[in-house]
């Protein structure tokens, strides 16, 4: 997840006690394992973040994609942290909130570093497989905190169309199609999206907002597709 805050240990560790999870991160930190910096400013508050150190990498055989932050450096903002975090979040809710969908399974969860394919600047914030008895959702996860204009959406959603005639897809991860999932922060960013998607296609594309999934559920009807209002269940 190369980021972690207290609620995300909590949640991974299934730690019930926040004075426990302190404690242990705390002891981590001080051990060399993590590094801890802080996100926000005095007056706002800041914020506790942690990352795997070369020790910590090392100890348990990960590859060292940690954030280069000094031990204990306040950032006052960061967007590559943010954007991190929304991810780490959804991540968190698949792996370890339960499925309310009779005999549902996570089964796989992939983060990228390098583009889906070569000749093509596509980088996915995640990919993850749900198995039910009549189905398999396979899916790439889009966390959008409109920083990026809409330029470069069209882009994304362009290649991620390229990407399923291709057959890149189906060789690579052994399923025959896949949904692109668009988290935002606001309706106003997604209506933005979904014209944006629709003058490419009505297909594959399902969005949504992080007030939505907070408030109802990941697997709850929340999710729109590129045309329509009806909000629909992702399975």
């Amino acid at each position: 997840m190369r980021v972690i805050d207290r609620e995300i240990a909590k949640c991974v560790g299934g730690f019930r006690s926040t004075r426990r999870v302190n404690y242990r991160l705390l002891g981590l930190t001080r051990a060399g394992l993590l590094r801890r910096f802080f996100l926000g400013t005095k007056g706002a508050g800041q914020k506790a973040l942690y990352t795997l150190s070369t020790s910590g990498a090392n100890l348990v055989g990960a590859p060292l994609r940690g954030l280069r932050r000094r031990q204990d450096e306040v950032v006052v903002a960061d967007v590559f942290v943010a954007h991190q975090l929304r991810i780490n979040e959804i991540y968190c809710d698949l792996k370890f909130q339960p499925i309310l969908i009779p005999d549902a399974k996570f089964e796989k969860w992939v983060s990228f570093s390098e583009p889906l394919e070569p000749g093509t600047r596509l980088i996915p914030d995640g990919y993850f497989e749900v198995h039910t008895p009549p189905k398999i959702l396979a899916a790439f996860l889009e966390v959008d905190l409109g920083t990026e204009g809409l330029s470069v959406w069209r882009g994304k959603v362009e290649s991620y169309l390229g990407y399923a005639i291709s057959g890149g897809f189906e060789q690579r991860f052994a399923q025959s199609q896949f949904r692109v999932l668009v988290i935002a922060r606001t309706e106003r960013r997604i209506r933005s999206l979904q014209v944006a998607t629709l003058s490419f296609t009505d297909k594959i594309f399902w969005f949504s907002t992080f007030d939505s999934i907070a408030r109802d559920g990941f697997w709850s009807p929340v999710w729109l597709r590129a045309v329509g209002d009806q909000r629909q269940s992702l399975l």
